[in-house]
C-alpha cells in the first residue's frame, strides 16, 4: 500500500470555492494532479482562468489518463441569487459532484467591538456562513439521493479559540463549526462524509485582505516563525478526500510548528 493512496480521486468531480488563489487555488491544482476532474469557483474570472490552466499543466504532468475536465465558473457566493442559479451554470457532464470543498471565506480588519463596521460584520457573515450553508445545502440533496459525497469545509484555529480583534471572523468560523459538526450527526444514517479542516497560521493573501492590501503589516504577521503555505493545507484536504469511502476525517486541526494556539507562537529573534 502506498503511503498517500490517490487512486479513490481518479474521475472524481471536485468543486472548489474561493479558488482564484491560496488554498482553493493549490487544492484544485492538486486535485487534478490526482486525476479528478475539478471545477473552480470565486468572484475574479481571470484569476480563475489562471488556475485552470495550473491546472491542466498538473494533470498533463501528473500523467493521469482519467479526469482531466476543468472549468472556472466566476460567481460570488455571498450573494443569494448567484447561488441558487449556480447549478445550471455547471456543465452537464459535471453535474455530478463527488466531493464539495467549501474555501471561500474572508476576514478584513482587526478592529475591536464598537469600531466594525456594519458593512464588514455583513461581509463576512453573507460569505464565511450563509453563503457555505446555502451552497451545501444545494449539493446535500444530491448527494443523499446519490447515496455518495464528501463535504469539507476549510474552518480555521479562529474556530477553536477567539481573540482580539477578530471577534467577527471568529464568530462566523465558530458558527461554520458548529454548522459542520450539526451535518454530520445529520447525515451519519448515509455514506455522506463531512470534514473540517483547521489550519492555523497560513501565509497567502489572506492577511494581506485582512490588513486592507497592506503588505508590510501583513508580512509582520509571520515574523520569525515558518508558517504554513496554501500547499500544506491543499494536501490534507486532497489526504483527507482520498481516504477509504468508510473513514471520515471529522476533523483536522493543522498548525505551523512554532505555533500552539491562535496567540501563543515561538519566534526566532535571528
Amino acid at each position: 500500500m502506498s503511503v498517500f493512496n490517490s487512486s479513490r480521486l481518479l474521475g472524481k468531480t471536485v468543486l472548489v470555492t474561493g479558488a482564484s488563489s491560496g488554498i482553493g487555488a493549490a487544492t484544485a491544482v492538486l486535485f487534478a494532479k490526482g486525476g479528478s476532474n475539478v471545477i473552480v469557483t470565486a468572484r475574479r474570472a481571470d484569476a480563475l482562468q489562471k488556475v485552470v490552466e495550473r491546472c491542466v499543466a498538473a494533470h498533463r504532468e501528473a500523467g493521469a489518463q482519467c479526469g482531466g475536465k476543468f472549468v472556472a465558473i466566476p460567481f460570488d457566493v455571498s450573494d443569494k441569487n448567484q447561488v441558487a442559479s449556480f447549478p445550471d451554470k455547471i456543465p452537464a457532464e459535471l453535474r455530478r459532484i463527488d466531493i464539495l470543498v467549501n474555501n471561500a471565506g474572508y476576514v478584513v480588519g482587526v478592529d475591536r467591538v464598537g469600531d466594525i463596521s456594519l458593512e464588514n460584520m455583513e461581509g463576512m457573515f453573507a460569505t464565511n456562513v450563509f453563503g457555505l450553508i446555502a451552497l451545501t445545502q444545494l449539493f446535500v440533496k444530491d448527494f443523499r439521493e446519490r447515496g455518495t459525497g464528501h463535504i469539507i469545509n476549510i474552518g480555521s484555529i479562529a474556530g477553536k479559540e477567539a481573540y482580539a480583534g477578530g471577534s467577527i471572523y471568529c464568530a462566523t468560523k465558530h458558527a461554520l463549526h458548529a454548522f459542520t459538526a450539526a451535518l454530520m450527526r445529520e447525515v451519519v444514517d448515509t455514506p455522506i462524509r463531512v470534514t473540517e479542516i483547521q489550519p492555523g497560521m497560513v501565509e497567502t493573501e489572506f492577511s494581506i485582505i485582512r490588513y486592507r492590501g497592506d503588505k508590510t503589516a501583513a508580512d509582520k504577521v509571520y515574523d520569525g516563525l515558518q508558517p504554513l503555505v496554501a500547499e500544506d493545507i491543499a494536501e490534507e484536504i486532497v489526504w483527507a478526500a482520498s481516504r477509504p469511502p468508510h473513514v471520515n476525517i471529522a476533523e483536522l486541526f493543522v498548525l505551523p510548528v512554532n505555533q500552539a494556539s491562535a496567540t501563543i507562537t515561538y519566534r526566532s529573534k535571528a
